[in-house]
């Protein structure tokens, strides 16, 4: 099986955690797990992940919700939220804060590796592309259009 790329699972229980690694494992993706948001967002930084499975309720100074909210403000990654809250508010903020999906506990391994295949799909993802060719940017027509960042350029003028 050739590696899928790479995905960061922030999730502060362990036998969780080490569900969600096995099942991303065995699809091929290369799994960089933490217990905290702090670490999370370095492993982000770091290794430039296909997507992000993200608890929502993480102990410590950085929870769930800010680690998406300062993703988001310098990232596109996918980002799957995972957490025992599920009520309709805590989904809805959830999503405005920056996921791309919203998935409550207790779950089905499987229906989580569906639904991060679903949201690479929708972010144009081509699972056998190398990392690298994901990060590079598109130019159609003499615009420039980045990838790793969130911005088009046109010459000189974004």
């Amino acid at each position: 099986m050739t590696e899928a790329g790479s995905i960061v699972v922030i999730e502060d229980d362990p036998a969780i955690a080490d569900l969600i690694e096995l099942y991303l494992r065995r699809e091929g993706f290369a799994v960089y797990a933490t217990n905290t948001g702090e670490r999370g967002l370095e492993l982000i930084e770091e290794r430039s992940p296909r997507a992000v499975v993200l608890d929502l309720g993480l102990a410590g100074a950085i929870d769930g919700l800010d680690v998406c909210r300062r993703l988001r403000s310098t990232s596109f990654v996918p980002v799957v939220m995972v957490t025992a809250r599920d009520d309709e508010i805590d989904r809805v903020v959830g999503l405005e804060a920056g996921a791309d999906d919203y998935l409550i506990k207790p779950f089905s391994p499987r229906e989580l590796i569906a639904r991060v295949r679903a949201v690479l799909r929708r972010v144009d993802f081509d699972t056998n592309r190398s990392e690298s060719s994901d990060r590079e940017p598109l130019e159609v027509d003499g615009v420039v259009i980045g990838r790793a960042r969130p911005e088009a350029r046109a010459g000189d003028e974004v």
